[in-house]
């Protein structure tokens, strides 16, 4: 069984910044690609703002977020946390921001989120004006 986990969610004024934190773990999990899908308030599409594959070589961005946000991946660490830097918050930002995993492609990003096999619960993101 594969579990997905976020963390690093809150309030934040806008302008400002947080710092998104994912682990996955699972006896099943070998090598994924890591995305973060954000859903908004009242909105039903989910939104894949940004993903990097397992050797971090490859990320994608939604164009929503270019340049304000990055993604990472920590390889040293036990659990391949991976990360999600979101700086220049603003009014469109708010959503619940999810990780989420696709192992049937390690190598590519892919920017569907119908493609992501598990998911995390999901952390709150909230901008204040």
């Amino acid at each position: 069984q594969v579990q997905v986990a976020e963390a690093g969610g809150g309030l934040v004024q806008a302008g400002g910044s947080l710092i998104l934190s994912c682990v996955a773990s699972g006896e099943a999990l070998w090598q994924y690609t890591t995305g973060w899908v954000r859903q908004g308030p009242g909105k039903d599409r989910k939104e894949v703002v940004a993903g990097i594959n397992w050797r971090a070589e490859s990320t994608e961005y939604a164009d929503s977020v270019k340049g304000r946000f990055k993604i990472s991946r920590d390889r040293k660490k036990t659990n391949n946390t991976a990360y999600l830097h979101m700086n220049n918050l603003n009014p469109e930002d708010p959503a619940v921001y999810s990780c989420a995993i696709d192992w049937m492609s390690p190598a590519i990003v892919r920017t569907q989120s119908s493609h992501y096999d598990y998911w995390g619960q999901g952390t709150q993101v909230t901008v204040s004006s």
